[in-house]
């Protein structure tokens, strides 16, 4: 049974922990206040696990990153023992604080470099895996949508990692469409703007992207 260590306590750290959960792994989720995951713990059940961020980087086989993208790298720069080496599913954006704008997010990143490759840049001999960034925290866990299973688009430079990540996205519901290197993440994580906007004017989150192909 691999572990799972969550580095985030916010909605998408709960819902990949209940879900990793669900689908027969361990988790431990890793937060500065300990308390405020009392209830989900009670609910997760018995291998569910509730820690520090340290704890959480030591604790997992394989790490989530489910924190705000403006906290991201010094996050990262403070686990660097804890993270060589591993898989990290990043499931950050590099959202600003600035409100949206007719329902489209501001970026503090631009076109020609993402948040994933700072990331990368940071911690050369971490293989992260973007994933999970494209779609609200409801629908990360056995999304159920007319159409048929919908398309989670992951890029990485280490293709082990993106195996091992892509047998958890098909555990969890997902189509996976493999997008190269971690350059490709300058074009996945803006699909989060994408997705945002119809939630943000018809106030509907509950939609997901498909590739339809040949």
């Amino acid at each position: 049974m691999k572990k799972i260590g969550i580095i985030g306590s916010g909605a998408v750290g709960k819902a990949l922990g209940s879900g990793f959960i669900k689908h027969g792994y361990e988790v431990m989720i890793g937060t500065r206040d300990t308390s405020k995951l009392t209830d989900w713990k009670i609910k997760a059940g018995d291998n569910a696990r509730v820690g520090s961020v340290h704890d959480a980087a030591q604790f997992g086989e394989i790490i989530v990153l489910a924190v705000k993208g403006l906290a991201a790298e010094e996050i990262v720069k403070e686990r660097i023992i804890h993270l060589s080496g591993k898989t990290v599913i990043d499931t950050t954006n590099p959202i600003s604080d600035e409100p949206p704008v007719n329902g489209v997010l501001k970026f503090f990143t631009d076109l020609n470099h993402s948040l994933m490759e700072r990331l990368q840049d940071i911690l050369p001999a971490t293989n992260f895996v973007k994933a999970f960034n494209i779609v609200g925290n409801t629908l990360m866990v056995d999304p159920k949508l007319p159409g048929g299973k919908p398309t989670m688009f992951i890029c990485g430079n280490n293709d082990a990692a993106k195996k091992e990540v892509s047998v958890i996205l098909d555990q969890f519901g997902w189509e996976i469409s493999d997008m190269g290197k971690a350059e490709a993440a300058r074009a996945i994580e803006p699909l989060c703007i994408l997705w945002c906007i119809r939630g943000f004017l018809q106030n509907d989150w509950m939609h997901a992207f498909k590739l339809l192909k040949m």
